[in-house]
């Protein structure tokens, strides 16, 4: 009996199918009712879930369509800035300085324009200057829109202009403000977003009105960015160094000997090492950041270093590094941004010559005979390397304008013309294409609009024709060349005198490629066979870039 037990267990753990049957059996249904009933079962599960993907399936269609009326109607949707092609503000009895700053005063992403005018009264209502205590008529800092020209800002101050920079007092959110005037007597420091005065000092003393201002970094910790200003003397210069934060002085004035000079820079190597670069009567000479802060305010120097390779050059009492030996030198650039690593490109009386940031050794020389006006800068060529553009004055009052490589010196480009009426400094503006438009002033030779002045624009794929623009007639005080929006919306701004002596002062956008439509296409020697609508194409179909 146990065995037969044992054997029942054994068959049914063997056939689970069998035993699952016989207990149907033995609960009373017949096989067939027993299929009946699992068929029911598995027909209820299949109904719930079909109910459970049906409730996903609208909750997922419900989660789209919020999501879709959110960023439809909920979340405004950015909306691109309205330009106008070109535009025009005209001051009627105003007069105006050599100063055009292009910055984004509204943060709009938008560049704007910032000048300054002498007037008797702003353009918006109730301010004046007899109403601000102000002598009339008085200086009025101004911004203006780059999209349409508006009015942004207006700050009146006291008259007597001597210059003013833009781009300084370090981190915009720390410094509060990013323009410094030196008018009247005094020092202003603007907020570039408001037109408020950040900060006020009384001028130091005995100073020239021609004084570069330099932007220092964070000196005190209080990450806003510290300013000097370097006073030339006839036989010392002297270095005063004002907080970006408060505008009081820190410490004392360094004295260097040299001679009289306005041409100075703040130079930057790859380690990071800072040198103030002067002019002597003998050349350019360098002296450590570091070193000037330690004189000035010993202590402050910690965040400071210098460069081994500089400083073992260094002589004299001042310790001052030989950068170029020249007894005529007329220009010193950076070839890279404000206060980052970058070459020097030095002009002096008979050549232009680039030179390692470094090392100090020359990467190369051109001769020239007499370079009349400041270099510039852009890409000619598709290697990467920033080429050289120079104006020399042949005689017989006519100029050459040269495109020199960037690599090599080498001539890449040149062009004989008359200098024409004040002609500004060529500028040029990159492209996605990886070269440059470049933009130059001048007439050519046989031209007999003698008191229109003339721009030309180059296109470096077709540089055997010049696009030639002749609608300016008044005085040019200032011009850049630049682009309004990130990799869009290439113009330039011009700043005229219409009269002098409250004339009036016109300030004038426009958009380069309005240029194109109404320009003519002047051929130079051995022009390929393209018609003039073949060349204004090539300039509408470009793309800019500000990298």
């Amino acid at each position: 009996m146990e065995n037969s037990t044992a054997a029942a267990q054994n068959a049914t753990e063997v056939d689970p199918l069998k035993r699952g049957e016989d207990d149907k059996v033995e609960s009373g249904l017949t096989p067939s009712q027993a299929d009946m009933k699992r068929s029911c079962r598995k027909g209820m599960a299949f109904a719930k879930l079909s109910h459970w993907r049906t409730a996903i399936f609208f909750f997922s269609l419900f989660l789209c369509l919020t999501i879709v009326f959110a960023f439809s109607f909920v979340i405004p949707c950015p909306v691109r800035p309205q330009y106008l092609a070109t535009w025009n503000r005209t001051f009627s009895q105003a007069d105006t300085f050599d100063f055009l700053a292009i910055q984004d005063a509204n943060n709009d992403k938008v560049m704007d324009v910032l000048f300054v005018v002498k007037d008797t009264e702003g353009t918006k209502k109730n301010i004046t200057c007899a109403g601000e205590g102000l002598p009339s008529p008085c200086l009025f800092a101004m911004a203006v829109a780059g999209t349409d020209g508006e009015t942004l800002w207006e700050q009146p101050l006291a008259p007597g202009f001597h210059w003013a920079q833009c781009g300084l007092g370090g981190v915009k959110k720390y410094a509060g403000w990013d323009c410094l005037l030196y008018h009247s007597d005094q020092l202003t420091a603007l907020d570039k977003n408001t037109g408020t005065v950040t900060w006020q000092r009384s001028h130091p003393p005995g100073a020239s009105s021609t004084l570069p201002v330099l932007s220092l970094p964070d000196l005190d910790g209080d990450k806003v960015g510290e300013v000097a200003l370097v006073f030339p003397g006839a036989t010392q210069t002297q270095i005063r160094i004002f907080s970006g934060k408060t505008g009081d002085q820190i410490g004392s004035e360094v004295t260097v000997d040299s001679t009289e000079s306005d041409r100075h820079l703040l130079h930057v190597t790859d380690e990071g090492s800072h040198y103030l670069l002067f002019q002597k009567d003998t050349g350019l000479y360098g002296l450590s950041l570091m070193k000037i802060v330690a004189k000035a305010e010993p202590g402050m120097e910690a965040g400071l270093k210098k460069e081994k390779l500089w400083e073992s050059k260094a002589s004299g009492t001042f310790d001052l590094v030989p950068v170029y030996q020249s007894s005529s030198m007329k220009y010193v650039l950076s070839t890279g941004k404000p206060g980052e690593e970058s070459d020097l490109l030095l002009v002096g009386g008979e050549e232009v010559v680039l030179m390692d940031g470094n090392s100090l050794q020359r990467l190369w020389s051109f001769n020239t005979s007499d370079v009349s006006r400041e270099p510039s800068f852009g890409h000619f060529d598709k290697d990467g390397t920033l080429d050289v553009v120079i104006e020399e004055d042949v005689g017989n009052n006519t100029k050459r304008v040269r495109i020199l490589d960037g690599k090599s010196g080498a001539v890449l480009w040149q062009m004989t013309m008359l200098p024409g009426l004040n002609s500004p400094t060529p500028a040029s503006i990159n492209t996605l294409n990886s070269f440059s438009v470049f933009m130059f002033w001048g007439m050519m030779k046989g031209e007999s609009s003698a008191d229109t002045r003339h721009s030309y624009m180059l296109h470096p794929l077709h540089s055997k024709v010049l696009l030639e623009t002749t609608n300016i007639q008044d005085h040019i005080v200032a011009f850049k060349a630049t682009l309004l929006e990130r990799g869009r919306h290439a113009c330039y701004i011009l700043l005229m005198d219409q009269g002098g002596d409250g004339g009036g002062v016109m300030l004038k956008k426009r958009k380069l490629k309005e240029d194109v439509l109404t320009s003519s296409v002047h051929s130079m020697a051995d022009r390929p066979a393209e018609t003039d609508d073949d060349i204004k194409e090539a300039f509408n179909r470009l793309r800019f870039s500000d990298e």
